[in-house]
């Protein structure tokens, strides 16, 4: 009788073990797919300013950046002059937003956009993770 009831519970924890497994792994793979950008899909991009700003001209980009169609959200740090938005990508695209600000304002300014190798090396943490090796694993299963 001993044996029996120790079985059901080995059994009972291995299919629960599986099931969560399984449903770990869909998560994993819902969470890490390709998805086309929708009306609720919103992009952060940076644009390197080439040249010295001040608090004024930071604060008139700003409001600017605020005006144009599609944008969310600005931070313009003068310090560094680097502007950071975020935008709606059914909307408008984030290099139409730099052309029209380069088009508005007398600054050298351009779009960064990260090299294969700076996404490469910009998250040690990703490439080792356990959750992305399920997730490769996943991909190449399907």
């Amino acid at each position: 009788m001993k044996r029996s009831l120790v079985k059901k519970i080995i059994v009972s924890a291995c299919s629960g073990f599986l099931l969560l497994a399984m449903i770990l792994i869909v998560h994993i793979y819902w969470v890490f797919r390709s998805k086309t950008p929708d009306a609720y899909s919103r992009v952060l991009a940076r644009m390197d300013i080439k040249q010295q700003l001040t608090n004024e001209d930071s604060s008139k980009i700003t409001s600017w950046m605020y005006r144009q169609k599609g944008v969310d959200h600005v931070l313009v740090n003068p310090h560094s002059n680097i502007v950071v938005f975020t935008f709606f990508p059914v909307q408008v695209s984030g290099n139409k937003i730099v052309q029209d600000l380069k088009t508005d304002f007398p600054i050298k300014a351009e779009r960064f956009m990260p090299t294969a190798e700076d996404l490469k090396n910009s998250c040690p943490v990703a490439a080792s993770s356990l959750t992305y090796k399920i997730y490769k694993l996943i991909t190449r299963i399907i």
